[in-house]
This record gives structure tokens, sequence and C-alpha cells, in this order.
């Protein structure tokens, strides 16, 4: 099946609903596409308290605004994965439908990156998750370990809190990269203890579930087994582009290079949010790269 589009959105994230949302209100014939919920990064973010306007607020909550919002001048959903894209832009999807549409915006985000040592792909789905929002509820009263200093891996042990016995997070360093507010609710809070100056070594699985994990001292080399039932992995993203490997448009870490327009160097394609390369990845700047992109295609598909 083949299906024709002025603008086609690959990814409902903030910043793809922000670009359909000021697309589809300048008139074009607009469609967001994604294999699953719209939202993205929210679906899986606690609490959002930085969102400019907006009082503390879940992320599923924002999520499901910004979708009714970004659907509400005609803007269609739907669910598929694309799996290629090409400079005509046509956008091929794993379930053999086409779409062929005048300007294309990629805006599929970054996926959690893999602590990559020995007994995590056993451990993936049996104690081992990337979404505290998703499956907190599964580590009830039991310990769990989090790995990383930034802003999601303290954020998701404050979230953890409420339902595991205890939270250790553990840190190559000896300092965070979160902001200074919430590293001090973190040293504030009773359930939570740090350990620094480590790296995950090997995952412990008993029974089929997780049951520890090795940690090496990154000054003497020792390495010492912490029981946990949960390890939660926060050390970074890789941008969902593989299927955007051929349009020459990547830079070396694979994130895709675009002008202050939201252009890439394929005409017609644009690209916005946490798949572009840049410093800040935040909702509210994928936002405002979706307001750009949005706009621009807008200009792109009149001027044809």
């Amino acid at each position: 099946m083949e299906r024709e589009f002025d603008f086609a959105i690959i990814g409902a994230g903030p910043g793809g609903m922000t670009a359909a949302l000021y697309a589809s209100r300048a008139g074009l014939q607009t469609v967001m596409i994604d294999a699953s919920a719209p939202g993205g990064k929210l679906l899986k973010t606690h609490r959002i308290d930085n969102y400019p306007g907006v009082p503390t607020v879940s992320g599923f909550e924002l999520a499901m605004t910004m979708n009714k919002q970004a659907t509400s001048f005609g803007a269609e959903m739907m669910f598929g994965k694309v799996v290629s894209v090409n400079k005509d832009k046509q956008l091929f999807l794993e379930d053999g439908t086409i779409i062929n549409a005048k300007a294309v915006l990629i805006a599929t985000g970054a996926n959690e990156r893999l602590l990559n040592i020995p007994g995590e792909q056993e451990a993936i789905g049996h104690g081992e998750s990337f979404c505290a929002v998703c499956d907190g509820a599964f580590f009830r009263n039991k310990e769990v370990i989090v790995i990383g200093g930034g802003n999601a891996a303290l954020e998701e042990s404050q979230f953890l809190t409420q339902f595991a016995s205890h939270v250790t997070i553990v840190i190559r360093r000896d300092e965070f990269r979160a902001t200074e507010q919430i590293q001090r609710e973190i040293e504030e809070n009773d359930k939570i203890s740090v350990i620094r100056h480590h790296t995950p070594e090997r995952i412990l699985m008993e029974d089929g579930k997780v049951s520890g994990i090795v940690l090496k001292d990154v000054e003497t080399g020792m390495d010492i087994t912490i029981p946990c039932q949960g390890v939660f992995p926060y050390i970074g993203q890789d941008p969902a582009t593989e299927f955007a490997k051929d349009l020459g448009i990547l830079d070396e870490k694979d994130y895709v290079v675009v002008d202050d327009k939201m252009e890439t160097s394929a005409e017609g394609i644009f690209a916005c949010g946490d798949c572009i390369a840049k410093d800040l990845r935040q909702v509210v700047t994928a936002c405002g790269d979706g307001a750009i992109a949005g706009e621009q295609a807008f200009h792109y598909v009149r001027s044809l």
C-alpha cells in the first residue's frame, strides 16, 4: 500500500509532535509514524518539573496532552516502524507500506545504551530494566542498583524508592553530573546510597533472575559483589538513526547533522530532537527544534 502526504514525520516524541502541530496548523497534510505510543521518552519519565509554564507533571500526562494538541489540526498518527528512507522522500515501513512525502522529518530520538558486560543479555527483562517508570513496581521491597551519575540516573533512583527497599547508585567518578538540586535530594534520601569509583563488570543470575552485580574499583582494580534483584543502567543514549544511514546526513556518532533551520544536506529532509547533533537534549529543546522544523517544512513544501 502506498500513501501520499505533504509532510511525513518519523517519530512521535516531543519534537515530532510539535512539528506536527506547526505543520498541520499551517495547512500541510501531515502524518506522524511511530512504532509505539506517542510520547517517546516522555512515557518513561516519572516527573518533569523544568518544562516552562507547566508545574510538575508526569511524562505520560504531558505526552497525552501534546498528542491531543498535535492532532487537533488534522495531523494523522500512524503506527509502524520505518526501516529505510531515500532521498526521493519515500519511507518504507516494516509492514510493506510506502509513504511518499514532499518533506520528511526525522524525529526518532535515541535509545538507551547497554552496559555490554557478561550476563547482561540474560538479565534484560529478568531484572535489568531501562525504565523505572515502566518496571519499578516489579521491584517492590527489593534491592536495586542504578548505574550512572546524570540527571536521568538520579531522577529514576528517586522514583524507585517508592518501591525498592534500597537503591544503590554506582558511578565511575567521584562526582555526579546531575544538577545540584537533585544531588541534594539524593543525599537527603535515606533509601539511597552511593558507590563511587566503581564500574559494572558482570551481572549475576540465579534461577533465571538477577541476583547481584560485580563491580570493579577503578582505583585499585579490586572486585566487589553487591547482592541485588534489579539493575537499571542510565549511561547515555545512541541515536535511533539506523534507517537513515544511506542518506549521508549522519556524523561519526550517527547523529543527524542539521543547520539552524533543522535542514539536513538532503533536500527536503529535516531532523529534530535527541537524534540530532547538539549539546542539550531536553523536552523543551526537542519542542523548539520541532517548531522550527515544522515551520521550515511548510515553507519548503509551499515552494515546490
